[in-house]
């Protein structure tokens, strides 16, 4: 569910952001983002685009070498307590220590002035996991799903997280979704990065695409349906196709909505079309 609002609160501000790991090869330039309450963001981008650099400016971890990242209108690079007590990131890369889910929580929890044990017990009984069994013996899926747990209990009004389903089976994933679709209030924002671009199938309301350094795509879902068609033809002969892919029953094919009727986003093949270069679907989705 999208939560609108008279006056949206813009949560994360990214202003004017260059930053680049070597002093001539930058992964952004004069990079603007606003990312508002009551949103479930997707980031997508291909491998390398710099997905997890631009996140990892957005929660001060990383330090850009021009512009700002604020959040709730606090730089984000002076890494103040209101910041980090209401910002909850999950890495790619997980570092689980040697305890229970229990003593985690008792370690730990007290950093997030607004966790819930109640909803920390909760989420993992959804995902079947242990609270007693130490972190570093389980599975990478069941450390993910207990990060993710911890995550969401945390109750912090950003959450980001990068690569959230990687290690995660398939019925670990469904949860993942129903999870974060529950989790949702109108005074919460949530970013999922991947490039797994099905993981976030049904579950995100906006669409960012990371993309030759440059944001490319920052559209509410519902705005790609009334702009875009998405179907499987077996032939486009005729048709007004503004990129097609074929398939063993013909061609999965993006056409203007000219209808008004709405079609299910194809999340995968739009991606295809925008890393691809696809000018005609840019300039509609940069339509106001």
């Amino acid at each position: 569910m999208v939560y609108y609002h008279t006056n949206t609160l813009k949560m994360i501000q990214v202003n004017n952001l260059s930053f680049g790991y070597h002093r001539n090869r930058l992964l952004f330039k004069d990079l603007n983002l606003s990312l508002n309450e009551g949103h479930i963001y997707g980031l997508l981008g291909k491998n390398g685009a710099g997905k997890s650099t631009l996140l990892k400016n957005m929660t001060g971890l990383a330090f850009p070498g021009k512009g700002k990242c604020l959040f709730n209108s606090i730089d984000v690079s002076t890494r103040p307590v209101a910041v980090l007590e209401d910002i909850y990131f999950l890495a790619e890369e997980l570092f689980v220590p040697s305890l229970s889910p229990v003593q985690f929580v008792s370690s730990t929890a007290g950093f997030y002035p607004k966790f819930s044990k109640s909803d920390f017990y909760q989420y993992l009984k959804v995902f079947d996991i242990d609270m007693d069994a130490v972190m570093d013996k389980q599975s990478f899926g069941q450390q993910k799903k207990t990060m993710i747990a911890f995550g969401l209990a945390t109750n912090t009004s950003m959450v980001i997280m990068d690569e959230p389903t990687n290690g995660l089976d398939i019925p670990s994933k469904v949860q993942f979704r129903k999870l974060i679709a529950s989790v949702l209030t109108e005074n919460r924002c949530i970013v999922i990065s991947t490039h797994q671009v099905r993981d976030l199938d049904s579950l995100i309301d906006t669409l960012l695409v990371l993309h030759e350094r440059e944001i490319v795509v920052n559209q509410l879902m519902d705005d790609v349906a009334e702009k875009l068609t998405f179907g499987t033809y077996p032939d486009t002969e005729g048709l007004p196709v503004l990129y097609e892919e074929e398939n063993m029953r013909g061609k999965n094919a993006i056409l203007q909505n000219t209808t008004g009727k709405y079609s299910k986003v194809d999340l995968e093949l739009l991606f295809n079309a925008v890393v691809n270069g696809n000018k005609p679907i840019l300039e509609l989705l940069k339509a106001s």
